[in-house]
């Protein structure tokens, strides 16, 4: 039994409850709380941006794909991927230039010749006008010959062959929020992370949980790059037995901020309880890594080991947790595996 099974509660004591700072990462003191007597400001709108709907620069683009602008200039010049709309008077991409962009590099680095990628971005604009929610599971195709735009609704080319590229275009208007839009004001980040400080008050009763989530969910709106509100709202989602949704989340935590330990203890937990022991480990050694005196991760990456048949890698492991915590039922434990 894992460690985290201690409580006879249910699942209230299998994942780390996150109380650090904004952004993921661990701080001396939340952000100031207003002044005594100070009227609370009103909550700021969610972002103003659309990513659908958005007009990007070259410089946006290059740096969001990873084109050079080099290569920007000559898929423009070639009619391959050339900006359709404007902003502020100047020729600019659209979100569906994006997703000709990306299709564009990703054929081109599959030696792809440049005709055959200029015929298949073609192909792309035509069915793009037929898709009316582009962002509803969407994935543009390529087999070599042919380009399959498809969505939830079904392709609307046939599918030939093997398919060698495959990606979802929500995936790129996630891409655009992570990489084009990495920081918020400051009051907006207060706002987010005291409704993220509520909710961590709540979360953990089940008659307020629904509380909670709202509260996550609204802190989110607020400041999408607060990794710690992830990390929460995947454990509600965890309590509740959602354990899908939970794992999503904790991947969109790390996403954001690839260092949190949390994040990674909890999918490290997620795996041990699959029974996928090899690839919990890949989680809680990262858990460690970002936080050397994670007790928990130490355990749970013992039983790990013990689980794979290696007892070897384990007792370093078990060490290190009595070095930790050397009191408690759980040290017990780990000195029986010494």
């Amino acid at each position: 039994m894992s460690k985290k099974d201690r409580s006879a509660s249910g699942n209230s004591d299998k994942v780390i409850h996150v109380v650090f700072g904004p952004g993921g990462g661990r701080v001396s003191q939340p952000p100031p709380a207003p002044r005594e007597g100070a009227t609370e400001a009103p909550l700021p709108a969610p972002g103003a941006r659309e990513p659908v709907t958005d007009m990007f620069t070259g410089t946006e683009v290059a740096r969001l794909l990873g084109i050079s602008p080099g290569r920007l200039r000559s898929l423009d010049r070639a009619g391959i991927a050339a900006p359709s709309g404007r902003r502020r008077g100047r020729r600019a991409y659209t979100f569906s230039d994006l997703i000709a962009l990306r299709a564009a590099r990703d054929l081109i680095a599959r030696k792809v010749r440049l005709r055959d990628v200029a015929r298949a971005i073609e192909n792309i604009r035509t069915a793009l006008p037929k898709v009316t929610r582009p962002l509803a599971e969407l994935r543009v195709a390529f087999d070599g010959k042919a380009v399959v735009v498809r969505g939830a609704s079904g392709a609307f080319e046939p599918l030939t062959g093997q398919m060698v590229l495959d990606f979802e275009v929500k995936e790129l208007r996630d891409d655009v929020v992570r990489v084009l839009r990495p920081k918020v004001g400051r009051e907006r980040a207060r706002t987010a992370y005291e409704l993220y400080m509520q909710a961590s008050q709540l979360d953990e009763d089940p008659a307020t949980m629904d509380e909670a989530e709202a509260l996550y969910r609204r802190a989110l709106e607020i400041d999408p790059w607060l990794a710690i509100a992830y990390t929460n709202l995947g454990n509600i989602c965890f309590r509740r037995n959602a354990e899908e949704q939970a794992e999503a989340l904790y991947m969109k935590a790390l996403d954001l901020d690839a260092a949190q330990p949390e994040a990674q203890y909890n999918l490290g937990y997620v795996m041990l309880e699959r029974g996928q022991a090899a690839e919990a480990i890949r989680y809680f050694r990262g858990a460690i890594e970002s936080d050397p005196r994670f007790a928990d991760a130490y355990y749970n990456l013992a039983m790990a080991y013990e689980q794979i048949g290696d007892p070897t890698k384990a007792r370093p492991c078990w060490r290190r947790y009595l070095e930790i915590e050397p009191t408690g039922t759980w040290a017990e434990i780990a000195r029986r595996h010494l």
